[in-house]
């Protein structure tokens, strides 16, 4: 009865509810440590055979600030904004569609007083924690390849989790949309090329018009540019535009998957 009328009558906003959905999780990952450690390998070869390797055929790079650095110099830091980028699809995609679809979890939890709002807030929490460790050891290979040229590099970690949030909170909410696995081709469709257009390996400036207007809508480029800033100290107050625009998409895809979850499975 009282699980009943938690649901049912509106109760005030209850913090921490999604500790144990983390903790869950935790348990489970810490026997397959090395699933959880292999996502972070994608992000160091592609910054040795794109970053290092194509280095030695491109001359360095000039920003908007006039600041020169070295090409891999220039594509470390969208290699930790595209990791970040990964890992929370990762996460809040495939991962909760099996929960949700085939292993019935959420099931199970919301039949506690547990509430979408916790379900949602715990796989993100997850998902956020996950991308983190992966930042953290990839900002330390860019720090023992030299590729850190600014003490603004201090903030490239919570903008990575920034970013995560951004990508966690949308992947959750059009995980909620998905019948099927062959849904998931939508979001392939969608993650390769931002990865690969969103100034990833080469400037904006480089293309035309209205390309560059539509790139620079893209929530990885978002990503990218903060990235690069603090890594570079080329730090400006439009940064704060960028950080607002991941944390309002983060945001409203939490929302919008606790509401979707609720609808699901409470019926």
């Amino acid at each position: 009865m009282a699980t009943l009328t938690t649901r049912v009558v509106p109760v005030p906003l209850r913090l921490g509810g999604g500790r144990h959905i983390v903790e869950r999780n935790f348990v489970m990952y810490r026997r397959s440590w090395v699933v959880f450690l292999s996502g972070f390998f994608e992000p160091v070869f592609y910054l040795l055979s794109i970053g290092v390797g194509v280095a030695q055929l491109v001359g360095d790079f000039t920003l908007s600030d006039g600041t020169t650095i070295g090409y891999a110099a220039f594509v470390a830091p969208a290699m930790l904004a595209s990791s970040a980028m990964n890992g929370a699809v990762f996460d809040s995609t495939y991962n909760i569609f099996f929960r949700m679809k085939y292993a019935k979890l959420y099931d199970s939890m919301l039949a506690t007083p547990l509430r979408p709002w916790d379900v949602a807030t715990g796989e993100v929490t997850w998902a956020l924690l996950r991308g983190a460790c992966y930042s953290a050891m990839f900002i330390l290979v860019m720090l023992g390849m030299g590729l850190v040229s600014s003490w603004w590099a201090v903030l490239a970690l919570p903008a990575s989790v920034l970013i995560g949030f951004a990508f966690a909170g949308a992947g959750m909410a059009l995980t909620t949309f998905m019948r099927s696995w062959q849904d998931f081709e939508f979001v392939q469709l969608a993650i390769i090329p931002m990865f690969l257009f969103s100034a990833t390996f080469y400037p904006v400036e480089t293309y035309p018009g209205a390309i560059r207007w539509l790139v620079e809508i893209t929530p990885l480029y978002q990503g990218v540019v903060l990235e690069r800033a603090f890594t570079t100290g080329a730090v400006g107050w439009t940064l704060l535009v960028n950080a607002f625009y991941l944390g309002a998409m983060g945001t409203l895809g939490m929302y919008v998957a606790s509401r979707r979850l609720g609808r699901l499975l409470l019926k």
